[in-house]
């Protein structure tokens, strides 16, 4: 049902047109556009550009070839690290695409456009960049078109926070052109991930150019601000100068090399990573990768090493949590036993503050290595040593730590009441289990 306002509307809209009112928004039509082909045109010359043409319009296409980073030929026992699922598909590096995109919008959704696709693959010893940029909306079908041409001539796609937001956004604009279909990557390799594992317990901030600066060694310089090039590219489209757009086209193309390099820094770690000459996080780093990938003899040589170079109070407890683990796993009951002791006496370095993952025992924020160690090396002395007096020891000492943790206000009343019981059941259980092993006239050992 209409209103009277909508009424009014219609109404207002059959009324004839001004003729200043129209002449004046043609004339800003014409200014706007004379302004924007005179940019464009600025544009290309700034970055040495050129007008590529397909079946589906224009676009402006920039090339340029860099000698550094150089060519990096992986390892294939480093990409059965990287990318244990998809290995056989990645080892030709020659397949590789790297890619990094500026958009009009961090937000994601049908309404983001990807206005510059940057992409870069090994060539000739170095590192040849490709830029496609639209110089208008009008020219995404083009730009996409030649997108899909490069990713079938090099389907294994390396991005960083690439399968979060730049493939799922490009997925969308393809589909939305509802004529230009890109074949899915054969693989795609997201340095974000391994490079959360490598260095996030040594970096505040994972950003690119953060690795590039305290992982890779270099400093790219004054950079843009990733929030300023939206408005960037909106005020090249309303006919503003070049040079500032010419300056998001410097930023993509130092992406694209900050990612190349990543990957060649991350393979190199892998290809060796026993001989690896990182510092004592890296080490600690590199040996939770390889954990995670299954590894564990070679990641309990790199915690070993890790610890022996010395690790930061925050990571050293937690190393030797994570090394006892695997010990147990190998049935290293003497070097498992080792750690636990160190942690439930403190031997090792206190961890204020630090936060391990969340679950069981190791579930608090203070003294957690503690009660863990504590319940295992009592599970050790149940199961393992067959001494039920001494592991009912170990389960009293337990409970002594999460009740001093409980009032300090360092756990929840929730998860307290579930570690009471599990270890009040544990208690009960060894101390039936000791009295059977007494004999007539013995008494139990404190």
């Amino acid at each position: 049902m209409r209103t009277r306002f909508d009424r009014l509307e219609r109404i207002a809209a059959l009324r004839p047109v001004n003729a200043h009112a129209a002449a004046a928004v043609l004339r800003e039509e014409s200014l706007v556009a004379e302004l924007q082909g005179a940019n464009s045109d600025e544009l290309c010359a700034l970055l040495g550009g050129t007008v590529s043409r397909n079946d589906y319009g224009e676009h402006l296409a920039v090339r340029r070839w860099f000698a550094e980073p150089q060519e990096c030929t992986p390892a294939r026992a480093a990409l059965e690290l990287l990318a244990p699922d998809c290995a056989a598909h990645v080892c030709d590096p020659a397949k590789w695409l790297f890619l990094d995109t500026e958009t009009t919008g961090l937000s994601g959704g049908t309404g983001t456009y990807a206005f510059l696709v940057g992409i870069a693959w090994w060539d000739s010893g170095g590192l040849q960049v490709e830029q496609f940029f639209m110089r208008d909306f009008g020219e995404e079908h083009s730009l996409l078109r030649a997108l899909a041409e490069r990713m079938a001539e090099r389907p294994v796609l390396v991005t960083f926070n690439g399968k979060t937001f730049d493939w799922p956004l490009l997925e969308t604009r393809f589909r939305m052109t509802r004529c230009i279909k890109a074949k899915a990557p054969r693989a795609h390799l997201d340095l974000l991930h391994p490079a959360r594992q490598l260095w996030r317990l040594r970096l505040a901030s994972l950003r690119l150019i953060e690795l590039e600066r305290h992982v890779l060694g270099f400093d790219r310089g004054p950079d843009l601000w990733s929030a300023m090039i939206p408005q960037l590219y909106f005020d090249f489209l309303r006919g503003a100068p070049a040079a500032p757009l010419a300056d998001v086209f410097r930023h993509n193309q130092m992406d694209l090399r900050g990612l190349a390099a990543l990957s060649g820094k991350i393979l190199a770690m892998l290809a060796e990573p026993e001989t690896h000459d990182g510092d004592a996080v890296e080490l600690h780093g590199l040996s939770r990768l390889l954990r995670r990938r299954g590894d564990g003899q070679r990641a309990r040589r790199l915690y070993e090493r890790a610890l022996d170079a010395g690790l930061p109070a925050q990571l050293d407890r937690a190393a030797r949590r994570e090394l006892a683990a695997l010990a147990k796993r190998d049935r290293d009951f003497a070097r498992a036993t080792e750690l636990w002791a160190e942690l439930a006496d403190g031997a090792a370095p206190a961890a204020p503050g630090f936060r391990p993952a969340e679950g069981g025992l190791h579930s608090h924020r203070d003294g957690s290595d503690v009660l863990e160690a504590y319940e295992q090396l009592a599970m050790y002395y149940e199961h393992h040593a067959r001494q039920p007096e001494r592991a009912a020891a170990l389960t009293r000492d337990a409970m002594t730590a999460l009740a001093a943790a409980h009032g300090a206000g360092t756990i929840s009343p929730g998860l307290h009441r579930r570690l009471r019981d599990r270890l009040t059941h544990r208690l009960a259980r060894l101390e039936r289990k000791a009295s059977t092993l007494l004999c007539p006239g013995d008494t139990p050992a404190n």
